[in-house]
Formats: structure tokens, C-alpha cells, sequence
């Protein structure tokens, strides 16, 4: 007989402004048939080779913890007679164990189904989602610092950049703010960013087009005008260009006048920018 359950991805997120993560476990539990247990990465070769630098001894630790606590309590959950007041989905559980902060261990958004072995399902699972993407792992392609580059020599080729200054914009209640390097202001403030959506995974790229989103929406109330200038750093991959489509009707719906400028409009947005600086300059110093 089939039984109900609820799972969630365990990952690593390297960084947690770019939105960069590797899935490194996945836990599984089914109330019905008294299943609770997890498989976490117990090797860290293709997180030191995405994510250079990482304490790969710690992240074993880490793994062995948090393999053994659902270990410990589905043992527990098996031994024990039925009891209402069991946790309601997986996600109570492991919140319980790596708990929801911004720390480098995430959990994903949960998932559920039907399973006769839950046991499995549960290896299925971390097959599918962990071990599957061992071989096509690659180091980040470029962050964003790295896409900035470019815009940057056309903004200095076209004195642009000593014009442009960092600007922190604050929303109404004045209960977040959004900082941006590169900003100028004329009738409104000209708020310019370069983000990177060259990563690893089509998960990755939604992720961090979700996270600008919200950054920005926090923000639209601002009491003063802006103007968001978004530089696309696109994905180098083929296989990942229609999660970059997606990530753009994704940032299509921030609330606030938005531009997006690829790469490939990098000479003509530092043109049409130094124009307009200049406009300005000179109307200011016949008024």
C-alpha cells in the first residue's frame, strides 16, 4: 500500500547575496509508515572544485550530523507507539535540525508524494537530485563582479564612470534598503547593477532572479524616484539559456522603471548614458 510523504533538498549556498548552491542531501519522512531519515554528501570533491576554498573536513562533519539526527529520530519514530502531535511534513523536522537562517546550509522548498517503500524513494530522490549533477559539475562561470568588468571599460572609455556614485535606497517605512555602487541623479536617481546569471544549475538561475526580485520590491516606495539598470550577465551554457529567459520575465516583474542591458549593449548603454549625463550637466549650468 502506498503511503503519503514529504521531502526537502539540503544545500550548500556558498554565497548567499549571489545565490549560488550545490544540493548535498535530502531527507525524507512518511507519518504513516513511521519513516524519518536522511542521505547527505559524505564526499566533498564537487564542492571544493565549484566552491574553491571550502573547509571540505568541516563539510563532512557537518553531513555525518545531520545524516545522524534523522537517523536518530526515525529510529525513535519507529520504536515509538503512534502518538498525535507528530510533525506534520519533513520540513518541521529539519528546521528543527539545521535551523532557517543565513547560514550556508539551506533547505529547499518541500516536495511530497505516494511511495510503497519510502526507504526507496528516498535514495531515488538523492540520486535524482544530488548524485545526478556529480559529472556535469563545473566551476562558476562568472560572478558579478566579473560581468561588471565589461560595462565598465565602455563607462571609462566614455568618462561616465567618475560620474556615477553609490546611492542606498531606503523604503518608506524605512524598514529595508537596497545598495547600489553606481548610481547619478538628474530628475530621479539612476541606480545601475550588474548581476551575474552565469551559474551552475537552471535552479540557481531562477533563485537569484527571485532574490533581485524581492530586493527591489522592498524597496518601491521609496519616497525618492529611482530607476533600476539591470546588466545581464548571461549563462555561457546553451542548456542554460531557457532558465535565462525565464529569470527575465522573472525580474520583468519588478514594480519599479527598470531597464535590462545584455552585454552585447554594453557600448551603447555607456553611449546613450554619457548623453544623457551630459544633457543634464548642461541644463543645470544654464538654469
Amino acid at each position: 500500500m502506498k503511503t503519503s510523504y514529504t521531502y526537502t533538498v539540503l544545500r550548500y549556498v556558498h554565497d548567499t547575496t549571489a545565490g549560488e548552491f550545490v544540493n548535498v542531501g535530502v531527507a525524507l519522512y512518511s507519518p504513516q509508515a513511521r519513516f524519518l531519515s536522511a542521505v547527505c554528501r559524505s564526499t566533498y570533491g564537487r564542492l571544493t572544485r565549484v566552491f574553491p576554498g571550502v573547509d571540505g573536513e568541516a563539510f563532512k562533519s557537518l553531513m555525518r550530523y545531520v545524516q545522524s539526527s534523522f537517523e536518530t529520530r526515525g529510529a525513535k519514530l519507529g520504536d515509538e507507539l503512534p502518538l498525535e502531535g507528530q510533525p506534520a511534513s519533513v520540513i518541521e523536522i529539519a528546521h528543527a535540525i539545521v535551523p532557517r537562517d543565513d547560514s550556508s546550509l539551506q533547505w529547499s522548498e518541500m516536495g511530497s508524494g505516494l511511495s510503497e517503500n519510502p526507504s526507496a524513494t528516498l535514495e531515488k530522490l538523492f540520486e535524482r537530485l544530488v548524485e545526478a549533477h556529480e559529472q556535469s559539475a563545473r566551476p562558476s562561470g562568472r560572478d558579478d563582479q566579473t560581468v561588471w568588468k565589461k560595462f565598465r571599460q565602455d563607462l571609462e572609455q566614455r568618462h561616465v564612470l567618475s560620474k556615477l556614485q553609490p546611492k542606498t535606497i531606503v523604503s518608506a517605512r524605512r524598514d529595508d534598503e537596497l545598495d547600489f555602487e553606481h548610481a547619478w541623479k538628474n530628475q530621479q536617481w539612476h541606480c545601475v547593477e550588474a548581476v551575474s546569471f552565469d551559474l551552475l544549475e537552471p535552479e540557481s538561475i531562477r533563485h537569484k532572479a527571485h532574490q533581485w526580485l524581492g530586493r527591489v520590491s522592498s524597496i518601491q516606495d521609496s519616497p525618492e524616484p529611482f530607476k533600476v539598470y539591470i546588466l545581464l550577465g548571461e549563462p555561457q551554457l546553451e542548456r542554460l539559456k531557457p532558465a535565462f529567459a525565464k529569470a527575465e520575465n522573472i525580474l520583468n516583474k519588478m514594480p519599479v522603471e527598470k531597464v535590462f542591458v545584455r552585454e552585447h549593449e554594453s557600448a551603447s548603454f555607456a553611449e546613450d548614458l554619457a548623453g544623457a549625463i551630459q544633457r543634464h550637466s548642461e541644463e543645470t549650468a544654464t538654469t
